[in-house]
């Protein structure tokens, strides 16, 4: 580490490092429909199994 490094080059040494660790963009600033596929998908299937009727297990 040397002091005469920039702001940028620091932030560009510590993402080869460690990668992004914080997203570019909030969850506000986000399309809502946007989601992963498996969140998504395990969703459904929680919503279809909730929709089962008593009777049947």
């Amino acid at each position: 580490m040397t002091g005469s490094e920039s702001d940028w080059e620091r932030r560009r040494r510590l993402a080869a490092v460690f990668g992004d660790v914080l997203p570019e963009t909030t969850r506000d600033e986000r399309d809502p429909d946007e989601r992963p596929r498996e969140a998504s998908e395990d969703a459904g299937e929680a919503w279809l199994k909730a929709q089962v009727p008593p009777h049947h297990g």
